[in-house]
């Protein structure tokens, strides 16, 4: 009967769906997303009006006319069916031609997405581009698991909506603390697709560390105002340890949990994030004992990876091993979102499994053929000096391009022993890559050009301790070795100045400043710290080191420095040194500076981890300390000190907190703590003796709410009976209004909201518009009817007007209803309301049609504007504030606040047709969406066409000041 061939009329169709689409939802709309199973509503937005429309451009175009359950069609197949099935049209039915849509843009053709301006936009670019594309394999008890880029993009959708629906909102503080998994790198990328901040913070390796933990994480979690905290089920007590100490926290998510919970729809809106807003909050390892939180925007992050990926040189066939902690900038973002961005695998493992077992670290490199790996200083140690040979049979390291160091001081001699032990394994010394970066700066500063291999400055001790003046010298017993970094990177300035802030000459130490696009705002909810970090522009790194030729080299950090009768002491050369001899705890040396009040310098204080006990040994080694240092600074140290091991503070990243411990120390030659003074139940008790009055705070809190929630349900029961039964016997309709209205009003102070209205001017009784209000709870019919300044007709969904009690109160008070389940009558109800709206009656519409826990401003149905169209009435768009966050979708009992309701400038339709109807529709939710002090979150959970073709914000939201 048709004489179109059945692949030809499919593809009609389905450009029909695609132009509709994108009408509808302009740059919301991802080209390619439709396909013969899609469903129209859930999938694609279509409602009843856009299906009305979408039928009248089939029958056109096919010249068909469809059956009426065409309109209960829920995919295109389901359509194509009606399609076949469809009576020819006369020649005089058609339906007008359907209008042109915008041009499609052209897919990028790039391999990595350049385009994008934040981690959300990556991650769905490369889920939709190679969904299949192996982006992860974790290593753990021997077995592997990998992840797809389309996999995690899944599992993180589905766990961001389930955070949306457990009401963290975008921009909210959420806490990391899970161990290296699949469950980490799904839960963060579930906080970036959901708009909220990651605060990675680690896990305790064992009980034995559960008072300091928990002591250092309530401190961080309380100043980044954490409000969710994910964590292993294994960490529970931890976790309620920590909820006790920090008020902000209210909520403890178990992260396998949340992938298991059900009804999430993989679909559900997504929240838009600009480039400049706060991605990551990072906290600094503390080597002073305070962490200071680094602010990191998208574009901090992205710039730093580029800049990386430039000086790198990525290939598309590099693949990256590693062991380094995900709560650390090194783990986190060279390690996991380099890779993520540039395409290429990551081999990741745990932290403790490399600790039981280095080896195992080397041969995932010869096995995997990895091409990059990075470390600190002390792993390159372990494995040159400590692995014994047997381990290494079989071993293969010729696949190395890069073997970076970094994160603390790179000892010259430790990579060339690395270098000539592998080297008869095939690793290729070139690959040796020290590199110099700080949180800051997102990660990286300087690096060196690639396969240029260790590079070392041998200057005069002399001239360095006394003049500041780093001389070239021959080699020698006098010389110092100093490692090159390598030079800034693309985008990154880099200076060397004084004290005052005056730039120096190459080859005079000073203090290392930088500045560019990776460089932080500062710390949050710092301001001092901050004013300290930057001036001028540029930051302070803390450290202090020199330019020769251009490039970096650091010589240490700028308050570790010891001056000592006009001579600096560089405290990690020294440390090193004295390492080398025996009987001495792998990093168990500090050099400490204390103020010598009578000569007006410091005192050099060597601290020394040993296990000795015999007062002969003990003298034995003091002197092998002093004629150590008596070689190096020309003077013995005024003090050594040996001490039990495990006495040195040191930061989660293992740096030496060189302050805090001669501060411990200083007052009198510490003794070895007895046995069992670390046991976990010691410090479980001293912890839950600490959190006794907490817990009778929250104890207290829990009454309160209970007493409240009590009050508040009574409250709302007697006035729900009262009004109701008054208006349901009233007979004017204007009473009923009011005294719904005052009844409301008394409600809402009663439980301590306060309503506000603002703009009333704008609503004109002489030419009643069409009002569009923003849905967030079930407070918003409250706030609205209480406020608002003469009556109006709500639109509800029918389903309500069958409900006994609430049928009838919204009946009496002159509630205009429309079928969502029955599409014969919704259309019938959709011209309905035209009609009403034509007689002169103010309709309210929440366009959204429905409101969930998660915060966001969701796309809006037709109905609203169709109506204002054909009556020929403006919209008055109405921006609801503060009722979700009174009364959040899933809670029982309103907070203490303030809703505020602001009725906006009206808006004129531009036309009479289909088109008319979805440029107001726009304009309305642009409107609301300036002025209800919510995110978008019209964009769905699908991975992007590419990078720029996805709507965002018109304004980023500025980072948070600190």
């Amino acid at each position: 009967m048709n004489p179109l061939p059945d692949d030809t009329r499919a593809a009609r169709l389905m450009r029909l769906i695609e132009t509709l689409a994108a009408e509808l939802h302009g740059e919301g709309h991802r080209p390619g997303r439709v396909s013969m199973t899609t469903q129209l509503e859930r999938d694609l937005g279509f409602d009843s009006l856009a299906r009305a429309e979408l039928a009248e451009r089939i029958e056109q175009a096919f010249a068909v006319r469809l059956p009426p359950d065409a309109f209960a069609a829920v995919t295109p197949a389901d359509l194509l069916k009606a399609i076949e099935g469809g009576a020819r049209a006369a020649p005089g039915e058609a339906a007008p031609p359907a209008r042109a849509s915008s041009q499609v843009r052209s897919e990028l053709a790039a391999t990595v997405p350049e385009q994008a301006r934040t981690v959300t936009e990556v991650l769905q670019w490369h889920a939709r581009k190679h969904p299949d594309r192996l982006h992860l394999t974790l290593i753990a008890n021997g077995a592997s698991t990998e992840l797809t880029y389309g996999a995690l993009f899944q599992r993180a959708a589905r766990v961001a909506n389930a955070l949306r629906a457990l009401g963290v909102d975008p921009g909210a503080r959420v806490a990391l603390m899970l161990p290296t998994s699949a469950g980490y790198f799904v839960a963060f990328g579930a906080l970036m697709l959901c708009g909220a901040v990651p605060v990675p913070i680690y896990p305790p390796a064992s009980l034995a560390q559960v008072k300091e933990h928990v002591e250092r994480h309530a401190s961080i979690l309380a100043n980044a105002e954490v409000s969710t905290l994910i964590a292993s089920a294994a960490l529970g007590a931890v976790a309620q340890l920590l909820r006790l100490k920090v008020p902000t926290l209210r909520q403890i998510l178990d992260g396998a949990a949340l992938e298991e919970a059900p009804g999430h729809d993989e679909q559900a809106p997504l929240v838009r994030t600009g480039p400049h807003e706060l991605a990551l909050l990072q906290y600094t390892s503390g080597s002073t004992g305070e962490p200071k939180g680094v602010m990191l925007s998208h574009a901090n992050l992205l710039s730093n990876i580029r800049a990386m990926g430039e000086r790198m040189a990525v290939r598309p066939d590099d693949r990256l091993v590693s062991w380094l902690p995900l709560y650390h900038d090194m783990g986190l973002i060279g390690a996991w979102l380099a890779p993520l961005y540039f395409g290429f695998p990551l081999v990741a493992m745990s932290p403790l499994a490399f600790l039981a077992r280095p080896a195992l670290w080397l041969e995932t490199i010869s096995q995997r053929r990895a091409t990059i790996t990075a470390a600190p200083n002390f792993a390159y140690e372990w494995c040159a000096r400590r692995l014994s040979a047997h381990l290494l049979a079989g071993l293969d390291l010729s696949s190395l391009r890069f073997a970076f160091c970094g994160s603390e001081p790179v000892n010259p001699d430790t990579l060339r022993a690395f270098a000539e032990r592998f080297a008869p394994f095939g690793f290729d010394a070139r690959a040796i890559t020290p590199v110099y970066g700080l949180a800051e700066n997102a990660l990286a500063v300087t690096f060196p050009p690639p396969s240029r291999g260790l590079r070392v400055d041998l200057v005069q001790r002399d001239a360095l301790a006394t003049r500041g003046e780093a001389v070239q010298a021959p080699p020698g017993d006098d010389a110092l070795a100093l490692v090159a970094c390598g030079y800034p990177l693309a985008g990154t300035g880099l200076r060397i100045v004084d004290a005052q802030r005056q730039p120096l000459a190459e080859r005079h130490i000073g203090h290392i400043e930088f500045r560019g696009a990776s460089a932080t705002a500062g710390y949050y909810r710092k301001p001092e710290q901050t004013a300290r970090l930057v001036h001028d522009g540029w930051l302070d790194s803390g450290d202090l080191g020199y330019l020769a030729d251009g490039e970096l080299f650091v010589t240490g950090r700028s308050k570790d420095l010891i001056i000592r009768a006009g001579r600096h002491i560089f405290p990690d050369e020294l440390e090193h040194a004295v390492a080398r001899l025996g009987d001495i705890e792998p990093g168990g040396v500090a050099a400490c500076g204390e103020p010598d009040p009578i000569a007006g310098t410091e005192r050099l204080v060597v601290i020394v981890e040993t296990a000795l006990r015999e007062v002969a040994a003990r003298a034995d080694l003091e002197a092998r300390v002093n004629a150590v240092v008596l070689r190096q600074c020309g003077s013995p140290a005024e003090r050594v000190m040996l001490v039990a091991p495990h006495s040195i503070l040191k930061t989660p990243g293992g740096k030496i907190r060189r302050a805090a411990t001669i501060e411990r120390l200083r007052h009198g030659t510490p003794r070895a703590k007895p046995a069992g003074a670390f046991a976990p139940w010691r410090q479980t008790f001293s912890l839950a003796a600490a959190t006794a009055v907490p817990l009778a705070r929250a104890a207290f809190a829990s009454l309160r709410r209970i007493g409240r929630g009590a009050w508040c349900w009574s409250l709302a029961g007697i006035a729900f009976s009262a009004v109701g039964l008054y208006v349901t016997l009233d007979r004017d309709p204007a009473r009923r209004w009011r005294a719904a209205a005052h009844a409301c009003r008394i409600v809402l102070r009663a439980v301590g909201l306060n309503a506000t209205l603002r703009g009333a001017e704008h609503l004109d009784a002489a030419a009643p518009p069409v009002l569009a209000a923003n849905h967030t709870s079930y407070l918003d019919v409250v706030a609205l009817l209480a406020t608002l300044p003469q009556p109006v007709h709500f639109v509800a969904k029918r389903e309500l007007s069958r409900q006994p009690l609430v049928g009838a109160l919204l009946r009496a008070l002159g509630t205009r209803f429309v079928a969502r389940d029955d599409y014969g009558q919704g259309l019938a109800d959709e011209a309905q309301l035209v009609e009403c709206a034509r007689a002169g009656e103010t309709l309210l519409f929440f366009p959204e049609g429905t409101f969930v826990a998660a915060a966001g401003l969701r796309a809006f149905r037709l109905g609203a504007f169709r109506a204002a169209v054909l009556a020929r009435r403006p919209v008055l768009p109405i921006a609801v504030r503060g009722a979700r966050q009174a009364l959040r979708d899933g809670r029982r009992v309103p907070e203490r606040g303030g809703i505020e309701v602001e009725l906006l400038e009206p808006l004129c339709a531009e036309g009479r047709d289909f088109h008319a109807m979805v440029s107001l529709r726009e304009r309305t939710r642009a409107a609301l969406l300036a002025k209800c002090a919510e995110p978008d979150a019209a964009v769905q959970a699908a991975p992007a066409e590419a990078p720029g073709e996805q709507a965002t914000s018109s304004d980023d939201a500025a980072m948070p000041q600190p």
